[in-house]
């Protein structure tokens, strides 16, 4: 299966930077945009994140082979009902959301007899909105699909190809799967950060300001995840609420035992635990997942 032409649905920084990426690395496929958003469809235009910003979903979706959908897990029902009755025979639906199986069942209910192969690329900063996109964006970063049973082994490829051209490294999942390691490796660290911030900022009166001031590398690296979409994030978290929640437990009595090794001063458990953790941290750099040089060779386009 051949795709010639995608329409994106929402063009922030995921919607916006796959515009871009299809337009740098698969240049003879069209694309099409829309969001509900009129100035974000403006800076999209000239910003020239699609071939065309359309003035509908349905009119973006009406010829294309793939429809992706790039908006908060929680407002993907209501996205994907603006495009039923003008997606064409065969068309791939698809998404970027980061729980799966509550968008795999809205986008189910939502266009009965649809393909839909959902899928997340694990990748973003902590910017939004259609100026953030840009093409590199998911070079050498995993993008985890999660096919339904009855999937379409040529559509599925058609979907593994696409990503693959854009630069990702693509891991195929069941969704159940997918929430339950999303949990733990983005959304429960998103959670925390959140909270460190917050806390923080409650203790600015008392502190005087000096927790801003004097913030060390962990802290800045906390305010940089807690400055992520909230609208995005605060749909994470309830749409995958059951992982979550269960990760969170755990985080919880893992935190209790830390604490209480701290109380009582046992030197060794708190050893053990951080040199078990240091290696961790040697096998993400050794998968190429982050970088060991001062700063992690961050730039201001790197997450």
């Amino acid at each position: 299966m051949t795709l010639r032409s995608v329409a994106i649905i929402g063009l922030g920084l995921l919607g916006g930077s796959i515009g871009l990426a299809v337009r740098e690395f698969l240049p003879g496929v069209a694309t099409t945009g829309y969001d509900r958003d009129g100035a974000t469809r403006a800076r999209a235009a000239e910003r020239g994140l699609v071939g065309q910003v359309c003035a509908s979903a349905a009119e973006a979706v009406r010829e294309a082979d793939l429809v992706i959908f790039c908006v908060p897990v929680g407002a993907m029902g209501e996205a994907a009902r603006e495009v039923v009755g003008s997606l064409k025979p065969g068309v791939i639906v698809s998404d970027v959301g980061s729980s799966k199986q509550t968008v795999a069942r809205e986008l189910a209910e939502a266009l009965p007899g649809a393909a839909i192969i959902p899928a997340h690329p694990v990748a973003g900063t902590e910017n939004s909105g259609p100026d953030a996109g840009f093409a590199a964006l998911f070079r050498n970063r995993w993008c985890i699909i999660t096919p339904p049973d009855d999937c379409s082994p040529l559509q599925l490829t058609a979907l593994v190809q696409f990503w693959e051209a854009l630069g990702a490294n693509v891991e195929l999942m069941s969704a159940q799967h997918h929430d339950l390691v999303l949990a733990v490796t983005s959304h429960l660290p998103h959670l925390i950060a959140y909270t460190i911030v917050g806390t923080a900022s409650d203790l600015e009166e008392v502190t005087q300001g000096e927790v801003i001031k004097y913030s060390a590398g962990g802290f800045r690296d906390f305010t940089r995840i807690a400055a992520s979409d909230p609208t995005m994030w605060r749909d994470v978290f309830l749409s995958n609420k059951e992982a979550v929640l269960e990760m969170l437990q755990r985080f919880t009595e893992d935190l209790t035992a830390l604490q209480r090794a701290i109380r009582v001063g046992d030197g060794q458990q708190l050893f053990d635990h951080f040199t078990r953790t240091r290696a961790i941290r040697r096998g993400i750099i050794e998968q190429g997942q982050d970088d060991a040089r001062p700063d992690f060779g961050r730039s201001d386009h790197i997450s």
